[in-house]
């Protein structure tokens, strides 16, 4: 395997490791985030090996909105097969049935923000005091205000303003009745970190993430995959190219682009000469300017 800065990727591998533990010191029901996208998987391979040669001490929670890539849900099923994990799953379209949630209408309906409601009833639900995800500050100028520990309010709330000192490694868990904390592991990554890491580790992932051909349309500035969940709009016609996916999502606000990066070694190359953001591709983020802040707000991920 590759070796790439490898004493720069040991040092972040350590720091997540770290997190990791520290979250299963402090915490009684934490849950892992699992989405299918390559954080959250690079996230189990270091749970892995936070608790290795034991089992990880959480189990895996996904929020499913029903638009999902087929080649994801694949995977995860893969992956947790694999890894022995035990698996949480909770519907967006039960949030939607039961008038929790209501679904969007029009051209640009997506249930990406739905997932906020359905998030927060399974953490309710299922007592979880803290949520570990694969976000990383690099993504968005909101996600660059997290903390490793980023509390939240008995709302499931998240106040930029209200987050706790951490100096040096010192983390502090202590919470009321009711709140709980969203830790992430991975908040000094880049994208280029992630990508460097899966190939020295050979970390596998979903057959998304490489280029293939794949019914697309454009809308706006984006290649949106042909897909059921998303009708054409008038004038949109789709057409077969090579494309793959920085990120992966809700197949309605989940955009490609054209690719011929077939390996995780061309996919660096590639990324190192991209002057797109990694979510420069995501619909649900081009809605404002403070998409992001607002969504996090709410309770998002």
């Amino acid at each position: 395997m590759t070796s790439y800065r490898k004493g720069h990727l040991e040092q972040l591998e350590s720091e997540a490791i770290f997190v990791l533990r520290e979250v299963a010191a402090q915490f009684e029901r934490p849950v892992l985030l699992f989405s299918g996208g390559k954080d959250s998987i690079t996230l189990v391979h270091l749970a892995r090996k936070a608790f290795w040669p034991g089992k990880f001490p959480f189990p895996l929670l996904h929020i499913d909105t029903g638009h999902n890539f087929p080649e994801a849900l694949e995977f995860r099923d893969w992956l947790v097969a694999e890894t022995g994990a035990e698996l949480i799953v909770r519907y967006v379209q039960d949030s939607i049935d039961r008038g929790r949630a209501v679904e969007e209408t029009g051209p640009n309906a997506s249930r990406n923000a739905l997932q906020i409601v359905t998030l927060l009833d399974a953490i309710a639900e299922l007592r979880v005091d803290c949520a570990i995800g694969g976000a990383r500050r690099d993504e968005e100028k909101a996600r660059a205000k997290e903390r490793f520990f980023s509390h939240r309010d008995a709302f499931g709330q998240w106040d930029p303003k209200n987050q706790r000192p951490e100096l040096w490694n010192l983390f502090n868990g202590r919470k009321n009745p009711g709140e709980h904390f969203r830790v992430f592991p991975l908040s000094n990554w880049t994208e280029m970190d992630v990508w460097q890491y899966i190939a020295s580790e050979g970390v596998a992932l979903p057959s998304l993430y490489f280029a293939h051909r794949r019914r697309v349309f454009r809308r706006g500035a984006l290649l949106m995959a042909e897909s059921p969940y998303v009708p054409l709009l008038p004038g949109e016609v789709p057409e077969e190219r090579t494309v793959r996916f920085r990120t992966v999502g809700d197949a309605t606000c989940t955009g490609a682009i054209e690719s011929t990066a077939a390996t995780v070694e061309e996919i660096i190359a590639e990324t190192a000469a991209l002057r797109i953001t990694e979510r420069g591709g995501r619909a649900d983020d081009q809605r404002s300017e403070a998409a992001m802040e607002d969504r996090k707000r709410q309770g998002y991920f």
